[in-house]
């Protein structure tokens, strides 16, 4: 054998043995399980998350509604709309996680934003289960959901959510109320500062219209907790259906009694661009009983998802001939009846 060929047979012996070396070094030694199951979650039939709902919903008061943020008939009604989509059939090896757990557990994460692994001690379900259930249940609810939640079509439609404002709030001409809400997160992975928002916390935004029942009218969330209500708003496509006057918004009438004619409004802070149908305080801060610290104060339920604030000032719209209509304390002192609503900044006799 010549020198050459003993140097190949060598080299290809040399390699081989690093390679066979670095296989074994980076191919990973499958661990043999310690058990099937734990004896915490084997156990789910002692008490799981059923006898829990169970028990829940025999309690007094609202117990059941602070544990999932809704009625037990609601939670049913949204059980019989998902459960074809999550429902899931036993096995040979173990039975199935019921429907009716799966959207509990579901409802108590967005509610709560516990752990996973809180979550897990609760309802007796693996923290692996919990990360695909979760996820699951939660496409299921938007695509049978997704018609609960339309901008509506006509000024008919439009007509009829100021109909309600002026006969709940008593706000003639507003067609919604528009806001922002910075849903916490942990900041995701490189994201740097851009979910790190004015409260020193991480979050997305939810911005929202809503009317005056708390329905949502318009949704669109996901942006970055740093960028303002106002930055926004002026990149939905609401926004850019209102520029491009697409919205239906109904033409301006007269007030009752009055002459002069007021548009249809949106309501919102100050965060926001002042329009022709969008209404927001003056900035900064005035005197007391002056016309532009005149606003209505409303009082909503603490566990609200959105609080709405309506403020509205009469005269940059040219409203200060239509106040005794806006002013529910001398509106109704006019008509013989007692105020239900404290005006803040006039007086009935103002």
């Amino acid at each position: 054998m010549s020198s050459s060929e003993e140097d190949d047979l060598l080299l290809a012996a040399s390699s081989f043995v690093l390679m066979k070396a670095f296989i074994k070094k980076t191919s990973k030694t499958k661990r043999k399980r310690r058990w099937w199951m734990t004896s915490l979650y084997r156990n789910r039939g002692l008490y799981s998350g059923t006898m829990l709902l169970n028990d829940l919903q025999k309690e007094d008061g609202d117990h059941f509604k602070k544990c999932c943020r809704m009625s037990y008939e609601t939670f049913n009604q949204l059980l019989t709309l998902v459960e074809p989509k999550i429902r899931k059939e036993d096995t040979k090896f173990r039975k199935a996680i019921p429907s009716n757990e799966r959207l509990a557990l579901t409802l108590r994460y967005l509610a709560s934003g516990d752990s996973f692994a809180s979550l897990s001690l609760v309802f007796k379900i693996s923290k692996s289960s919990i990360s695909h259930i979760i996820p699951e249940v939660c496409t299921a609810i938007i695509e049978v959901l997704q018609d609960y939640i339309q901008i509506p079509k006509t000024q008919e439609e439009r007509l009829s959510v100021g109909k309600k404002y002026e006969d709940l709030w008593n706000f003639p001409h507003c067609i919604g109320a528009i806001d922002g809400k910075h849903v916490q997160l942990q900041a995701p992975i490189g994201s740097g500062s851009n979910f790190f928002n004015y409260k020193s916390t991480f979050s997305i935004v939810l911005m929202a219209v809503v009317d005056a029942d708390y329905n949502f009218l318009c949704a669109d969330v996901g942006c970055q907790g740093r960028i303002s209500d106002g930055g926004i708003f002026r990149n939905i496509s609401f926004f850019n259906q209102l520029e491009e006057q697409k919205l239906e918004i109904p033409p301006a009438e007269k007030l009752i009694g009055r002459e002069k004619a007021v548009p249809y409004v949106f309501v919102a802070d100050e965060a926001f661009p002042l329009k022709e149908n969008i209404l927001r305080p003056y900035p900064g801060s005035h005197e007391k009983g002056s016309a532009k610290e005149f606003l209505t104060t409303v009082y909503l339920e603490p566990d609200e998802l959105l609080k709405m604030f309506l403020v509205f000032y009469l005269p940059y719209l040219g409203y200060l001939e239509n106040l005794c209509y806006l002013n529910p304390n001398c509106y109704n002192k006019c008509k013989g009846i007692e105020p239900e609503v404290e005006v803040v900044g006039y007086s009935e006799d103002d």
